[in-house]
């Protein structure tokens, strides 16, 4: 089984007391660390990865992160999925061509571009596009960003998901959904369903966002975060 074969696997038959877990690395040696602890998969953050190469989110060349995938994959034995983005205005062959050089068996491509969102329907298009020149080789995860740059209407959100599953996503993922609308985005979309996980206390527990619904959990930049703020408080305590 190709690692993408086995990517792909880990999102069947979950239960909703055991969704999956993925820890977003930002570079070699945390893609390290969370392999280590066993986690069967790991999912990069595009803003965790940005930080660590001194950029804002959004700002990172499309050289560098694919670069840092590329370090990121050859690091682990594990299947890693990329953050791209918006897909960096490469064509969707192109796209595939560069995650699959780096070493990503899936990748995340979110539907709003400069904080607007963007027609539903040319995403589709653009998403059809990329399964079709990636065939089963990468598993798509389409970011909904009606939560973030939308009305927040979760009816808008579902809409939006099921053009992108007809147009071949593997995976939805309604970023900043709030748990409690969860339920709803379960009945309403087809197939797997990414939920984002808070590591602040601010919100269920992963196996709680199973509960409600969630497929598979991701943490965003969270991690890098939390790792940046413990080598502050280290920091602090070499000062003179």
């Amino acid at each position: 089984m190709s690692k993408a074969e086995a990517f792909r696997a880990l999102h069947q038959g979950r239960t909703p007391d055991d969704p999956l877990v993925l820890p977003g690395p930002w570079d070699a040696a945390s893609a390290r660390v969370f392999a280590a602890a066993g986690f069967p998969a790991l999912a990069t953050p595009s803003a965790g990865v940005a930080a660590s190469l001194g950029y804002e989110d959004g700002a990172t060349p499309a050289d560098e992160m694919f670069a840092a995938i590329a370090r990121i994959t050859r690091a682990v034995d594990v299947p890693v999925s990329a953050d791209v983005e918006g897909g960096y205005g490469l064509a969707p062959k192109e796209l595939v061509e560069r995650l699959l050089e780096a070493g990503a068996v899936g990748c995340n491509l979110e539907d709003s571009d400069a904080g607007a969102l963007r027609d539903p329907h040319a995403h589709a298009e653009f998403l059809a596009e990329v399964r079709a020149a990636a065939g089963g080789l990468l598993f798509v995860n389409a970011r909904v960003d009606t939560f973030v740059h939308g009305d927040g209407d979760p009816e808008r959100a579902v809409e939006r998901a099921a053009l992108y599953v007809a147009a071949g996503a593997d995976c939805i993922y309604p970023i900043l959904a709030p748990p409690a609308v969860l339920p709803l985005l379960r009945a309403g979309i087809q197939g797997p369903l990414n939920a984002l996980g808070r590591l602040d206390g601010d919100g269920p527990e992963p196996a709680a966002l199973g509960g409600l619904g969630a497929t598979r959990i991701t943490f965003g930049p969270g991690l890098q975060r939390r790792a940046a703020a413990a080598l502050r408080e280290i920091a602090d305590g070499l000062t003179p």
